[in-house]
């Protein structure tokens, strides 16, 4: 699921864990995902995607779907 990866600083990776945890998300990696995938819309454009097919990415993304 994660082939890559990117180191960020121990704080940084503190705040995300605290954020992860009050969110309810699994871990912080889930929760950094989530941020990264909204931001990288935000500033490219959804592409025109639907909110279905949006939905089925972030689950095969978490594993959940193949």
């Amino acid at each position: 699921m994660f082939g890559r990866k990117l180191a960020i600083e121990d704080e940084l990776f503190d705040k995300l864990k605290k954020c992860a945890d009050s969110a309810g998300y699994s871990s912080p990696q889930e929760f950094a995902v989530h941020v990264l995938e909204k931001e990288v819309d935000r500033i490219l454009g959804g592409g025109g995607e639907t909110d279905e097919e949006i939905i089925k990415k972030r689950l095969q993304g978490l594993g959940y779907i193949d």
